[in-house]
Formats: C-alpha cells, sequence, structure tokens
C-alpha cells in the first residue's frame, strides 16, 4: 500500500470546472477522456458558481482545468491541445483544423446562440436558424467525402463541434431531420452513440468545498 494520503493523490491531478450540458465542457471532457488524463471533477452550478472557480479563472466560464502547478487553462480548445499532445492515443491532433474549429466558435456559435435563445438576443430565430443551416452545409459537404471531418476516422475537429452540432439539432429535432443534410446526421448520431460521449456525460452533483473527490473518469475511482 502506498504511503501517500488520499489527499496528497488528490493534489496530483487537475481540477476540472465543468458543466455537464455546457458544449465547451462537453469537448474538453471528451479530449480528457481520449488522452487518459485523469482529473477531480467539480460540477459547477451556473447560477451558483463556486468562489474556487472565480478565484482560479474571473472570468467565471467553464470548463477550466486547473493543473497541480497551479496553471489555470480556462478555454475549452486549449484543454483539449493540451491533453492530446501529453498523450493522444487515437491521433486526434492529425484532425486538427483550426480554421473549421474557428469557424464553428465565430460564426455558427453566433447564429445557434440566437436561434437557440431568440428571447434573450430579441433575434429572429428563424433567420439564425437558416445561416446556421447554411454553415452546417459546409460540413455535410465535407462528410459526404469521408465519414469524420478529419478524415477516416474521428479526430479533434469533430469532437471540437459535435456539441455544437448537437445543441443546434436539438433545439427543433423534428425540423433538423427533415433538412437535407445525411451526412451529418448519420456522423452526429455515429459520435453521440459512441462510448466516449456515454463517458463524458457523467452526472454528478454540484461540487462544494469539502466533500469527497470526484475523480473524472469514475472508472479510476478506486485506483
Amino acid at each position: 500500500m502506498s504511503g501517500r494520503s488520499a489527499r496528497a493523490r488528490m493534489a496530483d491531478r487537475p481540477i476540472l470546472y465543468s458543466f455537464r450540458r455546457c458544449p465547451y465542457a462537453m469537448r474538453a471532457r471528451m479530449a480528457l477522456l481520449a488522452s487518459g488524463t485523469v482529473c477531480e471533477l467539480r460540477e459547477v452550478k451556473l447560477s451558483d458558481k463556486p468562489g474556487a472557480l472565480i478565484a482560479a479563472s474571473p472570468k467565471g466560464t467553464v470548463p477550466v482545468l486547473v493543473l497541480p502547478d497551479r496553471t489555470v487553462i480556462d478555454q475549452s480548445i486549449d484543454i483539449m491541445r493540451w491533453a492530446l499532445r501529453r498523450n493522444d492515443p487515437e491521433g486526434w491532433l492529425g484532425g486538427d483544423d483550426a480554421a473549421l474549429i474557428a469557424a464553428n466558435d465565430g460564426p455558427f456559435k453566433h447564429h445557434l446562440d440566437r436561434y437557440k435563445y431568440p428571447g434573450r438576443y430579441g433575434t429572429d430565430a428563424a433567420e439564425h436558424r437558416a445561416a446556421g443551416l447554411a454553415l452546417l452545409g459546409l460540413l455535410e459537404e465535407r462528410l459526404a467525402q469521408g465519414a469524420y471531418l478529419s478524415g477516416g476516422a474521428r479526430g479533434l475537429a469533430d469532437i471540437a463541434v459535435m456539441p455544437f452540432v448537437r445543441q443546434f439539432a436539438e433545439t427543433d429535432r423534428g425540423w433538423f431531420d427533415s433538412q437535407p443534410v445525411p451526412a451529418l446526421r448519420a456522423w452526429l448520431a455515429g459520435l453521440l452513440a459512441s462510448p466516449l460521449f456515454a463517458a463524458a456525460m457523467l452526472r454528478v452533483p454540484p461540487w462544494a468545498a469539502g466533500q469527497p473527490a470526484v475523480l473524472f473518469p469514475a472508472v479510476y475511482e478506486a485506483a
């Protein structure tokens, strides 16, 4: 048996502040899973953000990864790339596409928000839905040539973009399923059905200081 305490072992692990349904947090969790990075998972209640999160990253959004040396990574794509540079058994970094990810995080996310939350933004949902679909048409063209955005196997771009396409699709699933994007729907369905996505969507209660640590992935809990 190791002479080190459980508390000391936990101090060697990164801390991930996350929110289960946030697409940015989803993609960070999937990259951490794929890289085999074990961390302490702290689920955040967005209406009552813990002071430790704000102290680590004053912008107060998730995900935030705090490394054992107290380095803070508070952009989801940076968390993904950090994790995969440590260990990338599936070769996801070979499927990195900075331009495609920027288009997703910029123009597509702009239209997604204004389609999903028209009351919040005072927008015409139908207008932004059409603009979002036009951008998804570019993904459809790429996926018609191969199973993944990155080629023959899933890569970083697929995982970085998928949670946002999922959110767009689920805003009005009946409408989305009637649109002429069959390759995109097949791609999305395959990623959503993957064990990786299921593991990333672990349900845990909101974190509070002093409660027992939750390891992520949970399979490492007894280690």
